[in-house]
């Protein structure tokens, strides 16, 4: 191997470990998230509250993409990152709802 691949191989594999570090923090920051959502779910539930707030979606949609503005994260990308999300609480506080 030359001194050029050795190097760059290095370079990838610190890249990937940072990657590995970052899909770490992912998973345990979407599961933190879930908690709270599933506990507005049961809150909405006790008071009978409708599962969907689509001003507040609305809302948390425009913050995302300036958000991801700032971090230099395709904005497109980052709006349906959380459209997922939203329907998946949705989901979850309509099975509360049953």
């Amino acid at each position: 191997m030359t001194d050029a691949v050795t190097r760059a191989a290095e370079v990838l594999r610190h890249h990937r470990e940072s990657i590995d570090r970052l899909d770490a923090i992912l998973v345990y920051t979407l599961a933190e998230r879930f908690k709270h959502t599933q506990a507005v779910g049961l809150l909405k539930a006790q008071h009978d509250l409708p599962p969907s707030d689509p001003d507040r979606e609305s809302r948390q949609i425009a913050r995302l993409e300036t958000l991801a503005t700032d971090a230099d994260l395709d904005p497109v990308f980052a709006k349906k990152f959380l459209n997922f999300i939203i329907q998946e609480v949705i989901k979850h506080h309509e099975q509360h709802q049953s």
